[in-house]
């Protein structure tokens, strides 16, 4: 049994094992971030698992897009092994010995790709999808690995030498061969002539998978064994140096659909990419490589700070040409001189006496209820709510709901949701004839935005950031922000595609109701006010008009700061994207101020839009109790209740130095509190009978209590489980209190949404 376990553990495939373990923990490590993505460990909140579960391309999971990812993860795979390659194989001199040495290697260091492959395979397996259809998939991504491998070694077979070609060199050249030098690896030529050394091996899988004992290598000239190592590391340089490459030329193309690869599979490449790296760096700097790895980040920190390979990401439309408007507190107390935020608010009541005389002309009896929309942020999970759940009480309401609409608000995805269906609303408004298909837009909304925003990323932002794109009269930067507008433009139909101003007589008229997009101010944690109408009564609280000594101003207005530089000239897709850029996804937005104003996704300050409703309520107060019979503040939330309460279990030292990150992220749990206590500010303002809050949550937790996901991208199952939501319980009690508060009960209203288009 001793012999036996001695035997399993100086086998090749079990040294090379463990060399990764002492010595590769950042090779290693590439992979246990592999297993961490896929198992749901690490990025679940975000549904990273589903880009590799179910990737979609050109809008579908299909064998196409496994095969894609199959090839993915086969240049992953051979990019570690040539990594692993170059930095080891003179550890083992016997593979110079070989034939093929590079595919013995590869046949040998098998244990950790098949242990992920094996698991991977697990979980689609336990997939939805029919079983016929999983292994469909499954063929897919192998057959994509097999295509990729197949290219490699074909190369590989043409290029690398072994021994055979050597050998017969001696006698023609052997001056030549005794002028090897050792190289980078810094070989020590008497190692690589002892058979028992540190990394003894006794025996090594063959092509044919048998296992074969490892031979002596002590009667070959150790020259000739290094020229072979030094061969072969030249070809693996160059593979891996081809292979970036043609992924940057890729990423010139990601204008074209085809080119938009799947997210999973760009991340595949990205790690990839950074294993390469790490390869390179530790081969060229040897022990030196932590201080490269420092030097190298220094390097690029100070390229992109000047502008050298790195640009601030702009709003397109706006006019950077101008001088830059100071961004100051004598600036923002300017804008809210009362003179300037009564024609503001003057302005608005304008537009609440308009949408009120449209509601009387239909029932002059009855004073209307003013609707106020909050949307929470959450990818496209919330974005898909917002149009399901609001179109679909519309149409059980028989068009009761969306004319009522005063004012939208949210964050994030709730954002982009609401901006689509506003839209739908004005080309019904511009022709009677147009029809809002529910099913139409919500599969428009729920189209994958990631794949588009990884893959520029991966091929685009990092190789090629000089190049650019025209917009208007102006040229701006390509990056993750432009393929996103161009994405979202697409998947939209292209009706988004106007500027902020083109708004403005329809929201005057009360054609569409207003829209507030509400970034957060990076630089001071204000909130940035996006209209088309004067919003300055929005800066601070009323009292801050009247008293500017006794509170500070927590909000800008866009138009009023920025009306040097043609605020309605900003197109309106960057005004969505600057609500919704979460850190990392898109890059955040430099606006034309000195100093210069970034701003990042609206979730940050206020995740649920409701601090905008309020405010808005709390400036018209007196004019909602004397011309409406009260508000109907409504909710669309993707996210789930505070019903749980962590556990405090006894914790080491070390985690509990983590207590207050853990703090940090509980960011929208202390949002949700602060908003109930402001909601209960308004009943207390406006009287339980003037004011109702209702919410319609999709709260959707499967078996394993998987909260929805926060994503640019989501699967079928999702989708399904979006339009399923408005049935349950909690929501149909919603949608009837919100029937009898705005229409007369109707008997004949189903109580489930089935049936309805």
């Amino acid at each position: 049994m001793r012999k036996q376990l001695a035997a399993i553990y100086y086998s090749f495939p079990v040294q090379l094992l463990v060399l990764h373990i002492r010595s590769h923990h950042l090779l290693t490590g590439m992979w246990i971030i592999l297993f961490l993505l896929v198992g749901a460990q690490i990025g679940e909140r975000f549904g990273m698992h589903y880009l590799f579960i179910e990737p979609e391309y050109l809008g579908q999971t299909s064998f196409l897009s496994y095969f894609i990812l199959g090839m993915a993860f086969g240049c992953f795979f051979l990019t570690w092994n040539l990594t692993a390659y170059l930095l080891s194989a003179h550890h083992f001199p016997f593979l110079a010995t070989l034939f093929r040495p590079f595919t013995k290697f590869c046949y040998n260091n098998f244990i950790i790709p098949i242990s992920f492959l094996v698991f991977y395979l697990f979980i689609i397996l336990l997939g939805e999808s029919t079983i016929g259809l999983r292994l469909l998939y499954i063929a897919g991504f192998f057959l994509g690995i097999l295509f990729l491998v197949f290219l490699y070694f074909l190369y590989f077979n043409r290029t690398n030498r072994d021994i055979s070609y050597y050998t017969p060199k001696i006698k023609q050249a052997p001056d030549q061969i005794k002028s090897i030098k050792p190289g980078r690896r810094n070989v020590d030529l008497n190692y690589i002539k002892k058979d028992r050394n540190h990394w003894k091996v006794k025996t090594y899988l063959g092509e044919a998978f048998k296992i074969r004992l490892v031979r002596s290598v002590a009667h070959y000239d150790s020259l000739i064994l290094l020229r072979i190592f030094k061969q072969n590391h030249l070809n693996a340089l160059v593979i891996q140096l081809a292979t970036i490459l043609l992924l940057m030329s890729i990423g010139l193309l990601t204008d074209y659909p085809i080119f938009r690869l799947p997210a999973g599979a760009s991340i595949l490449f990205l790690l990839s990419i950074i294993t390469a790296v790490i390869g390179a760096l530790t081969y060229w700097f040897s022990n030196w490589v932590i201080s490269g790895l420092i030097a190298l980040v220094l390097l690029v920190n100070f390229a992109t700070s000047h502008n050298i390979a790195y640009h601030d990401n702009k709003a397109y439309g706006l006019d950077y040409s101008v001088e830059p408007v100071p961004y100051e507190v004598p600036s923002l107390e300017q804008i809210i001189q009362p003179q300037q935020v009564a024609t503001d608010k003057a302005n608005t009541e304008a537009i609440l006496e308009k949408w009120k005389a449209k509601q009387l002309a239909n029932n002059p009896e009855v004073l209307p209820k003013m609707v106020i929309v909050s949307s929470s942020g959450g990818g496209l999970s919330s974005a898909t709510w917002v149009m399901h759940s609001l179109l679909t009480a519309d149409s059980l309401m028989d068009g009761q709901l969306l004319s009522k609409m005063v004012l939208m608000t949210g964050a994030s995805g709730g954002v982009l949701g609401s901006a689509y269906l506003r839209e739908l609303m004005l080309q019904k408004e511009n022709d009677q004839t147009f029809q809002i298909n529910r099913q139409e837009g919500v599969n428009n909304i729920s189209k994958d935005l990631l794949n588009s925003i990884t893959f520029m990323l991966v091929a685009h932002d990092l190789s090629f950031p000089w190049a650019t794109f025209k917009y208007g009269e102006d040229r701006y930067y390509k990056d993750r922000a432009y393929i996103f507008e161009k994405q979202f433009n697409e998947n939209t139909d292209f009706v988004l595609d106007k500027s902020l101003g083109d708004y403005a007589a329809a929201e005057q008229a009360a054609n569409i109701p207003l829209l507030y997009i509400t970034p957060a101010i990076l630089n001071d944690g204000r909130k940035l006010y996006i209209s088309s109408q004067g919003v300055s009564f929005m800066m601070t609280s009323p009292i801050g008009v009247e008293e500017p000594d006794l509170v500070e101003i927590d909000g800008v207005d866009f138009r009023a700061l920025f009306k040097a530089q043609s605020p309605d000239s900003l197109r309106y897709l960057s005004a969505l994207r600057m609500s919704a850029t979460f850190p990392y996804i898109l890059p955040s937005v430099h606006l034309p101020s000195q100093p210069s104003i970034e701003v990042m996704d609206a979730g940050f300050l206020d995740n649920y839009g409701l601090k905008s409703s309020i405010r808005f309520i709390q400036v018209f107060k007196d004019w909602i109790l004397a011309n409406t019979s009260g508000v109907v503040l409504l909710q669309i939330s993707a996210s789930s209740k505070i019903e749980t309460i962590g556990t405090a279990e006894k914790k080491g030292i070390i985690t509990s130095l983590l207590g207050p990150i853990e703090m940090a992220g509980n960011l929208f749990v202390r949002q949700e509190f602060e908003h109930n206590n402001s909601l209960g500010f308004l009943y207390d303002l406006l009287g339980k009978d003037y004011f109702h809050h209702l919410n319609l949550r999709y709260n959707y937790q499967d078996p394993e209590n998987q909260n929805a996901t926060i994503s640019f991208h989501l699967t079928e199952k999702e989708k399904r489980q979006i339009q399923g939501a408005f049935n349950s319980t909690e929501n149909q009690a919603a949608f009837k209190q919100l029937q009898k508060l705005m229409i007369p009960p109707v008997s004949s209203l189903p109580s489930t949404v089935s049936g309805h288009n």
